[in-house]
C-alpha cells in the first residue's frame, strides 16, 4: 500500500464516474436525436469503437511519454469530448455526438490502463491485490455517476447537456490527481537488449488466450446487458430515478467486491474465481428472465457486476503471467483491443436486439458468450493439471 496506489484508486473512479455517467445516458439521448430507434445505443458504441481504435496509439503514447503523460493526455481528451458532447446534444446533433463519444474513446482506452499500472506500483507479491483494489476505486464511480446524471439532466433547458458539462469538470478533477501520482520508469533497456518476443507468439500461449477472452467477452456480456438497461427499463414504464438506481447498484456489485477480489484469489487461484464469476453472469440472465419488476432488474444487474468483478480481475491478473516487462505495452494494448472491439459489438447489439427483439432475447443471447468463457477456463485448467502430473512423474 502506498500514496501512489490510493490516488491511483481515486483517477480510476473519477473514470468510472465518465463511464457509468455515459452508460446512463448516452442510449437515452441517443434515443431522442437517432433518426431510427434501433440506432440508439450508437453513441455507446462510439465510445468503445473509440476506445479499440485508440489502442495502438496509447501503446505508443505511454512509450513516448510515460504511464503519468500519456494518461494526462487521455484526460486531456476526455475534457475535449464531454464539451464536444454537450454542445451535440444542445445542438440536436446526433452524428456529432457519436463523433464526441468516439473520440472520448481515448480517454477510455487510456483508463483502461489504470489497472496494469496498479501492479507496477506494488511489490510483487502484493499484485493482485493491488489490481483489486484499484478497481475498487470504480465505487465512486457507482455512487457518483448514476447521481450526478439525475442531478444534472434537468439544469439546463435541453436535457442531459449539464451532465455532459459535469463530466468535463470530473475531468479537470482527475487530471489534477495525476499530477500527484508518481509512476516507477520503464526499466532501462541494455544496448543491444531484445525488445521481447512478437506479439503474435505472445497471443498464441494458452495463458494470453483465456485471459483474452475472460477480459473481452466478460466485459462484452456485461455491456451487452447494461447498455440495454435505460432503454429496457423505459419501455417498461420505470422513470430516470430507478434506472439510476440500478445502474448505481450494478456498479456498486461491479467494484466493492474489489476489496476482496485479491484475497479471493491469492487463497483460492485465479481459474476458480474466473468460473464462479461467469457462473454469477448466469444467474443474472435467470433473473433478468424471471420477470420485469424493478427489484429483477436491480439484482440481476448486482450479480452481474459481481460476475464481472471476479471475471475481468481475474484476467487482469492471468494476463500478468503471459509477458515479460519489455513486452507490456504491446500486449496490453492486444487485450485492451479485443475488449474494446468485443464491447463495439455488443454496444451496437444492445440496442438492435432490445428494441426490435425485446429483453428476453437479449439476455438468451448473452449464454453462448458466457459457455465459450466457462470452456476456456475448463480448457486451461484441464492443460495445468496435465501439466503437474508430467512434471511429476
Amino acid at each position: 500500500m502506498n500514496r501512489h496506489l490510493l490516488l491511483l484508486t481515486l483517477v480510476q473512479g473519477l473514470f468510472l464516474t465518465n463511464n457509468v455517467t455515459f452508460i446512463a445516458i448516452n442510449g437515452l439521448v441517443g434515443l431522442q436525436l437517432a433518426p431510427f430507434g434501433w440506432m440508439a445505443t450508437l453513441p455507446v458504441m462510439g465510445y468503445v469503437v473509440g476506445g479499440a481504435l485508440a489502442t495502438p496509439l496509447v501503446a505508443r503514447t505511454q512509450t513516448r511519454f510515460g504511464r503519468k503523460g500519456s494518461f494526462q493526455i487521455g484526460l486531456a481528451v476526455a475534457l475535449g469530448s464531454a464539451l464536444l458532447a454537450a454542445f451535440a446534444a444542445w445542438t440536436r446533433q446526433f452524428w456529432l455526438l457519436v463523433a464526441a463519444t468516439m473520440i472520448a474513446g481515448y480517454y477510455s482506452a487510456n483508463g483502461q490502463l489504470y489497472r496494469f499500472a496498479a501492479a507496477e506500483l506494488a511489490a510483487p507479491t502484493w499484485r493482485e491485490k493491488a489490481v483489486s483494489l484499484v478497481l475498487a476505486g470504480g465505487l465512486l464511480g457507482a455512487i457518483v455517476g448514476p447521481n450526478l446524471a439525475a442531478w444534472t439532466r434537468a439544469v439546463l433547458p435541453v436535457p442531459f447537456v449539464g451532465a455532459y458539462l459535469a463530466l468535463a469538470v470530473v475531468a479537470v478533477l482527475a487530471m489534477g490527481v495525476m499530477a500527484f501520482i508518481d509512476f516507477p520508469p520503464a526499466p532501462a533497456k541494455a544496448p543491444g537488449s531484445s525488445a521481447g518476443r512478437p506479439l503474435g507468439q505472445i497471443m498464441r500461449q494458452p495463458v494470453f488466450i483465456v485471459a483474452t477472452v475472460g477480459a473481452a467477452l466478460g466485459y462484452g456480456v456485461m455491456n451487452l446487458l447494461m447498455a440495454a438497461t435505460p432503454l429496457a427499463m423505459q419501455v417498461c414504464g420505470f422513470d430516470f430515478e430507478s434506472t439510476a438506481l440500478v445502474l448505481q447498484w450494478h456498479v456498486i456489485g461491479m467494484f466493492a467486491p474489489g476489496f476482496f477480489t485479491g484475497h479471493l484469489i491469492k487463497r483460492f487461484g485465479v481459474l476458480p474465481v474466473m468460473g464462479v464469476g461467469v457462473v454469477l453472469n448466469v444467474v443474472c440472465v435467470a433473473i433478468a428472465l424471471s420477470g420485469v419488476d424493478l427489484h429483477q432488474f436491480l439484482i440481476a444487474l448486482f450479480a452481474l457486476g459481481v460476475g464481472w468483478n471476479f471475471l475481468f480481475t481475474g484476467s487482469t491478473t492471468l494476463a500478468l503471467t503471459a509477458y515479460r516487462p519489455e513486452e507490456k505495452d504491446r500486449a496490453q494494448a492486444a487485450i485492451n483491443f479485443c475488449v474494446f472491439a468485443t464491447m463495439a459489438f455488443t454496444s451496437f447489439a444492445s440496442g438492435a436486439l432490445v428494441t426490435t427483439q425485446g429483453w428476453m432475447w437479449l439476455n438468451l443471447g448473452s449464454l453462448p458468450a458466457l459457455a465459450l468463457v466457462g470452456g476456456a477456463l475448463a480448457w486451461l485448467g484441464w492443460r495445468g493439471r496435465q501439466t503437474a502430473l508430467r512434471a511429476a512423474d
